[in-house]
């Protein structure tokens, strides 16, 4: 039995999929970013631990959170000591994650990487630039991970069923991606839900790439979700008094009919985590690769947020070129 790709599973939670998926998780060795033990992240982790992984690679910037994790799930007593590891790896910084990308290919005890779930983020903070130059937004949700997947790819390559997921957000259609003003003129221009959106549309975007670069020749699969919106420590730097409103007008200035909000819709974490699980396991969505999924299902343009400049084959080759060029280094499958 598999969960419906297409109409949301009825329970919506990522402990009943997890349960569902149990075929599809055991042996597999899954790295995951942004795990710290009040995200996302975590909770993904924390229900697929049951499952009978071979391995789960938790990946943080804050080293004592994401040990946090990784001893919370063995003491859970779901794994053993030996299968989970730790790296530290700050996205924000391209030699930060050139660092940790060789630490990974140097492991000899993973021959492989089956699933890879970029799930760490920001979210409209201040403006701020990495020590690269680039706004911190763009260089955290998206410079980085493409440059850390794309460095670990010959990894992932050696599953024999290897699967990338982007954690992106209906935030996506906040704005879509700057190419000539990616950085906000130094800031001059910064708004920081549009960054947002900009980094989240470009999650969409590198999920299609990927998907139609190694789709056919490697049997590799990519997705893109939004995993709903919950109240984790993502947002804990806002005063919404003022982002709230700030986010409304940019919606209204795009005729979204999320402008009309008077609160978020908010889910919980394992609901939140659902579609991460879907998105690693579910095995009859290959047809759909490189897709934007939420709730559980291929997300719909006709009736739920998927902006098409998010889902373009042209803006997708477009910013990978781009982002092989902020990178500095080129990826040609």
């Amino acid at each position: 039995m598999t969960a419906p790709s297409q109409g949301r599973h009825p329970t919506g939670t990522a402990t009943s999929l997890a349960a569902l998926y149990a075929p599809q998780i055991k042996g597999k060795i899954i790295l995951t970013t942004g795990v710290s033990p009040s995200g996302l992240g975590a909770a993904f982790v924390k229900v697929i631990a049951k499952w009978e992984p071979s391995v789960l690679i938790l990946a943080g910037r804050n080293a004592s959170k994401v040990q946090a994790t990784a001893k919370g799930l063995v003491e859970e007593g779901s794994l053993s000591p030996s299968q989970v590891r730790t790296l530290e790896v700050d996205l924000a910084s391209l030699g930060a994650v050139r660092a940790a990308a060789t630490t990974i290919n140097n492991w000899k005890d993973i021959p492989s990487i089956d699933i890879l779930v970029n799930n760490a983020g920001i979210m409209a903070v201040e403006h701020a630039v990495s020590p690269d130059g680039y706004e911190s937004q763009l260089a955290t949700n998206h410079l980085g991970p493409f440059l850390f997947t794309n460095l670990i790819m010959g990894k992932v390559l050696a599953s024999a069923a290897p699967r990338i997921v982007m954690v992106s957000s209906d935030g996506h259609r906040l704005c879509p991606f700057r190419f000539h003003d990616y950085n906000f003129r130094d800031g001059e221009t910064y708004n920081r839900w549009q960054a947002y959106g900009q980094s989240k549309s470009a999650n969409m975007l590198m999920a299609l790439s990927l998907a139609q670069k190694l789709g056919l020749r490697h049997n590799l699969l990519a997705f893109s979700l939004h995993p709903g919106v919950i109240n984790t420590a993502l947002g804990d730097h806002l005063d919404w008094n003022t982002a709230f409103p700030a986010l409304l007008e940019i919606d209204r200035f795009f005729g979204n009919p999320q402008a009309w909000m008077t609160s978020f819709p908010f889910v919980s974490p394992d609901q939140g985590a659902a579609t991460h699980v879907f998105a690693a396991f579910d095995p009859d969505i290959s047809e759909h690769n490189g897709a934007y999924l939420q709730d559980c299902h291929i997300a719909d343009p006709w009736t739920e947020t998927v902006k098409p400049w998010a889902t373009s084959a042209v803006e997708a080759e477009k910013l990978w070129k781009m982002s092989e060029q902020l990178v500095g280094q080129k990826f040609d499958y």
